[in-house]
């Protein structure tokens, strides 16, 4: 029979795991001081909101139209009232599905990253939030 699996605990380590692993305290507590804390990687929640609520106007609507234009085309297929293609079903939700794509994009890019929140629709605010991650893949291939 095969074994057993058994479930990690989520408890810190206990020295008896860390004579498993092989790897000391010290070595652990290196590890951690390079790794940066949660707090000063964290989005401050504010930000945060302002991104999701973007984000969910921005993606949700088309989802739902790219979802919607399915229902839309079947109806209209099976009681007769208008015959169209199944390719431009496929295109329209699929450019439906695009454009939700690209709106996750703008949503986290046009959301103000500082304590202001900027305006409705935030196109201030998506040149500088591209430097800003231009800069921080530039440090970070600076650190490897």
């Amino acid at each position: 029979m095969a074994d057993t699996l058994k479930p990690k605990s989520f408890k810190p380590e206990d020295q008896s795991s860390t004579q498993q692993t092989g790897k000391s305290k010290r070595e652990k507590n290196t590890i951690s001081k390079r790794s940066p804390s949660k707090r000063d990687s964290a989005i401050p929640k504010e930000v945060a909101n302002r991104m999701a609520r973007r984000i969910a106007i921005t993606t949700g609507i088309p989802t739902f139209s790219g979802m919607s234009v399915f229902v839309i085309s079947y109806l209209l297929v099976s009681r007769g009232i208008y015959d169209i293609p199944p390719a431009i079903t496929l295109l329209t939700s699929a450019s439906c599905f695009l454009v939700g794509l690209f709106g996750l994009s703008y949503g986290i890019l046009s959301a103000s990253w500082e304590d202001s929140e900027g305006t409705l629709l935030g196109f201030e605010n998506i040149r500088p939030n591209i430097s800003k991650v231009r800069e921080a893949f530039k440090a970070l291939n600076q650190k490897e």
